[in-house]
């Protein structure tokens, strides 16, 4: 008997090279593809490089945590919204928006003369970044062949790697030899430049398959982002009459988006009890969300404190943060092909290091040596690297098969609200503590100290609901679903 294989089926069963793969028609779109990457990846690194010296100039240092907030948040909104976009109208127009939504957030912060018009900038770069990531993936399913999908993956992560190590260089470039401002100029350029590539290729506008309508959730995404807003507002002028009432309506808000979230059926974002420690997928969800709290500091506030603690140049800062990204690229890229028995152990081993590293930066921020800072900033990362495949298989594993769809793509944004609503929450901290009215590194040192203790409780907490993930279920598949 001849054995029938479909075309498709021998195509996605030979090899595919580099050599044919970069030499195909597909080339040119995976160029594509990869310029919507980077231009999110490398954005927050090269604005946390840039970030002590637009201190300098515009003022502002009680609103660097909403720096990271309001990117987060525009992500967070772009991210629910590709989807459905690309649904109805393919994806060379909402493609092209965004990257033109990106450029423009980027001019607005070039030429900001304020702080607040700069922070307008970051929130325009965030729905343009997460919009352009978000519809870069869709692109890969669709534009290219099923074999070439792999590989076109493998160099989009490559491509997050690379964007790692050279963020922190173009923005120690130009505030070094140029000024920030062109940092977001040449950002820009490539912004409009991508824009207007999409437009014009002829083979950007298909559109996926048909699907049911669905309304945007318009409503639920208002106060989760209302929620980051408030928070960050308490901490702009840290008092009682200020501060306790925007963090209880941040709290009101947030437990508003969960009910309506709850209640919205099949169009839910989040799954069923998302945060419930007796469940796998709720620990799995509390444990992305705490970490992701805990771990933002060095990020939002990092830069700013070891330029005024260590007196480091922009580029050295920037490559103390970038450390971290670095970490968790070569940490995913030599664990991933662990099998999944070994889940359970690189997941608890992952978050211990990042715990571990926490406890790190608190000695090393304020105390030093800037090596040392280094080092832990590339165990976090490394930690997150090491755990993250695992964490995703493990929560989908034991997720409920109405739920798999839900859980997937709730983790992301769990992921982006944890960085919004940390760095609104460290915000406050550093306010409170001298932030506004620190002259000397002594004083900087105090509010670094501060700051990464804040960052504990949510750690342990982390390793709570960790310690739940990874809780013995051998055997019992099925109800651990069902818990």
């Amino acid at each position: 008997m001849v054995d029938m294989v479909s075309d498709a089926e021998k195509d996605t069963e030979t090899f595919v090279s580099w050599r044919e793969f970069l030499g195909s028609p597909y080339a040119a779109s995976l160029a594509l593809v990869c310029l919507a990457v980077w231009l999110h990846a490398a954005d927050s690194l090269i604005v946390a490089t840039m970030l002590p010296a637009i201190v300098a100039e515009i003022g502002g240092i009680a609103l660097v945590g909403w720096s990271v907030s309001l990117y987060e948040i525009g992500s967070i909104v772009a991210g629910a919204a590709s989807a459905l976009l690309t649904l109805r109208f393919g994806l060379r127009a909402p493609m092209s928006m965004a990257a033109a939504l990106f450029g423009v957030g980027c001019i607005l912060s070039a030429v900001s003369p304020t702080m607040p018009l700069l922070l307008v900038g970051r929130a325009l770069q965030g729905l343009g970044g997460g919009g352009l990531m978000a519809m870069g993936f869709v692109a890969v399913g669709q534009v290219f062949p099923r074999r070439y999908i792999a590989r076109a993956m493998a160099a989009v992560s490559i491509l997050w790697g690379v964007s790692a190590f050279a963020g922190p260089l173009v923005g120690g470039f130009f505030v070094e030899y140029a000024t920030w401002r062109w940092g977001f100029a040449f950002f820009a350029s490539q912004a409009f430049a991508l824009a207007l590539w999409i437009v014009l290729r002829r083979d950007a506008g298909a559109t996926l398959p048909p699907a049911d309508a669905t309304e945007f959730p318009a409503r639920r995404l208002s106060l989760l982002c209302l929620a980051v807003v408030l928070a960050a507002f308490g901490g702009v002028e840290v008092s009682i009459l200020r501060t306790v009432p925007s963090v209880t309506a941040d709290l009101v808000c947030l437990i508003g988006f969960l009910w309506l979230d709850r209640r919205a059926g099949d169009t839910r974002l989040f799954p069923r009890r998302p945060f419930d420690l007796w469940r796998p997928v709720g620990a799995s969800l509390l444990m992305i969300l705490t970490m992701s709290m805990a771990t933002i500091p060095i990020t939002a506030f990092g830069p700013l404190l070891v330029t005024v603690i260590h007196g480091v140049s922009a580029l050295t800062a920037g490559y103390i943060v970038a450390s971290s990204s670095i970490g968790w690229a070569v940490m995913a890229v030599l664990v991933s092909g662990l099998p999944e028995r070994f889940d359970r152990l690189m997941i608890a081993f992952g978050m211990a290091i990042v715990a571990i590293s926490l406890l790190g930066f608190l000695y090393a921020v304020p105390g030093g040596p800037v090596w040392l800072i280094v080092v832990f900033a590339a165990m976090e990362g490394g930690g997150f690297g090491m755990a993250w495949t695992f964490i995703l298989r493990r929560t989908i594993a034991l997720a409920d098969a109405d739920e798999v769809q839900h859980v997937s793509g709730a983790i992301p944004t769990i992921q982006r609200l944890g960085y919004a609503l940390g760095a609104a929450y460290v915000g406050i901290v550093a306010n409170a503590s001298g932030l506004l009215s620190m002259e000397t590194a002594a004083d900087a040192a105090q509010v670094a100290r501060w700051v990464f203790v804040s960052c504990v409780p949510f750690a342990v907490v982390g390793l709570i609901a960790m310690s739940a993930l990874v809780r013995d279920r051998t055997g019992n598949r099925s109800s651990g679903r069902s818990n």
